[in-house]
């Protein structure tokens, strides 16, 4: 800390008060001359009048240098904006206080607080992994990129599996990018979008003749994905009879039109994916199992986005960057609170869902800063809400309820003191609740042991030195 005033009471009251508040203390009749100078400082308090200004402009000087607090004894509200504008941190007027200055350099320190937790931040999306558009912090989507990366050039087949919104198409052209049939077509077919009397024709294609309205010949599927890869998305739809043609095709890579007898062979790598439990499938016999165990090469199971949150904030920090180009609007921010409780939604769509939600968010707000109140209709509903929303409830309802709800208020602590490493006051501040509150629901939902929290109390604390 660097106090460089006039000589005087002024100068005396506020370094007692600095150096009283714990702040290491320099004492300097002159400033600084250049930025490298100011390295080490944690901020400097400068006359306005008498050449502070000048530190504002010192070359090479960047955010992460010390803050400058200029203090002028004919300030007024213009001059103040002009000196912030060009990179002050605060500006009082005289007559100032030892209290005024204490209060500018905690604000300081806190901003120097959170610019280190966002530089850990981003130093920790370092462990991202991105294939394809794909991005993920998540263990189990990573192994799932490691095994595309791995399988992608072969010609076996694929089986994705997960709930629908979590990705498999974008897996499925991944696979089908990172292959030698990268230059080749890429055909997607939703079973669950086409009549079942329709899908052997629309896969296989059909002669003239072939039934009613065919009038001319007509390829199929198979055929426009020569050459490259074939993704049967949502297959359990498939009826068994096409199941039965699908079988033959994929292992001996030859196929008839519908109403025709001419044989032809299919070059062409087999991706499916499906929302179902396709064991369960089988057992029920409404999956024939050759074709299950034909297509299950090799299975990718994504998880759903409520069981990784920590992907919640990379996919969040793309799309929002994606629709600002999109709809030509200013780029969007998530303050803390929001984030937070976007990581601990439940997101029954998945991605998808989050997706739709950050695009409605980005043109319907008017603020360059998202606010929970910007997600009303994805995240979870208030206990006022719960509490008006109808009749009273069966009994013994009322504990499954609050079973139920004890989840994504864990979710949403475990988000927030992650967010701020761990330090209990800022988590507590982005809740909304005060530290003894914050402090009983982690002893209530086991938190207490979480590596971040055992991170500060391994010494760290709450506090930090300006």
């Amino acid at each position: 800390m660097l106090v460089a005033l006039p000589p005087g009471r002024e100068a005396d009251d506020i370094a007692g008060a600095v150096e009283a508040a714990g702040y290491s203390l320099e004492s300097a009749l002159e400033l600084p001359r250049s930025a490298a100078e100011l390295a080490g400082l944690g901020a400097v308090i400068a006359d306005a009048s008498q050449g502070g200004e000048r530190l504002l402009d010192l070359p090479g000087r960047h955010p992460d240098q010390p803050a400058i607090v200029l203090v002028a004894s004919f300030g007024t509200i213009q001059d103040a904006v002009r000196a912030i504008r060009r990179g002050a941190f605060d500006f009082l007027s005289r007559p100032t206080s030892p209290e005024h200055v204490l209060h500018a350099l905690r604000r300081a320190r806190e901003a120097a607080e959170l610019r280190r937790e966002n530089e850990r931040l981003r130093e920790s999306l370092d462990d991202r992994r991105e294939l394809a558009g794909l991005v993920t912090r998540d263990p189990r989507m990573q192994r799932n990129l490691e095994i595309v990366e791995s399988v992608a050039d072969t010609r076996a087949s694929v089986l994705i599996t997960g709930e629908s919104g979590t990705g498999k198409t974008l897996l499925a052209r991944a696979l089908h990018e990172r292959s030698s049939r990268a230059s080749k077509p890429f055909v997607v077919l939703d079973c669950g979008a086409v009549p079942p009397s329709l899908l052997e024709s629309t896969l296989f294609g059909h002669a003239r003749g072939a039934f009613t309205g065919a009038v001319k010949d007509k390829p199929g599927l198979v055929e426009a994905a020569h050459g490259g890869t074939l993704f049967l998305d949502e297959l359990a739809n498939a009826p068994l009879d096409v199941q039965a043609k699908l079988l033959r095709v994929v292992q001996e890579r030859t196929f008839e039109r519908v109403g025709e007898t001419r044989t032809r062979e299919a070059d062409v790598r087999w991706v499916a994916a499906t929302n179902r439990d396709l064991p369960r499938e089988v057992r029920e016999g409404r999956f024939r199992e050759d074709l299950y165990w034909r297509l299950n090469v090799v299975a990718l199971e994504l998880p759903p986005l409520r069981e990784r949150p920590a992907d919640v904030a990379l996919l969040a920090e793309r799309f929002l960057r994606r629709f600002a180009l999109e709809h030509g609007r200013p780029a969007r921010q998530l303050d803390p609170a929001a984030l937070a409780a976007l990581c601990a939604a439940p997101w029954p769509g998945n991605v998808r869902q989050l997706e739709h939600a950050l695009e409605r968010a980005t043109l319907l707000s008017s603020s360059g800063t998202l606010t929970l109140a910007d997600f009303t209709a994805e995240l979870p509903p208030t206990a006022n809400a719960a509490a008006n929303a109808g009749p009273a409830l069966p009994a013994g309802a009322d504990h499954a309820l609050k079973r139920a709800l004890e989840q994504p208020e864990r979710e949403l602590v475990r988000a927030a003191l992650e967010a701020t490493g761990g330090r209990r006051g800022r988590a507590a501040e982005l809740l909304g609740i005060n530290r003894t509150t914050l402090y009983n629901k982690m002893r209530k939902f086991g938190l207490l042991d979480t590596p971040a929290a055992a991170a500060r109390v391994a010494g760290h604390g709450d506090g930090a030195s300006a």
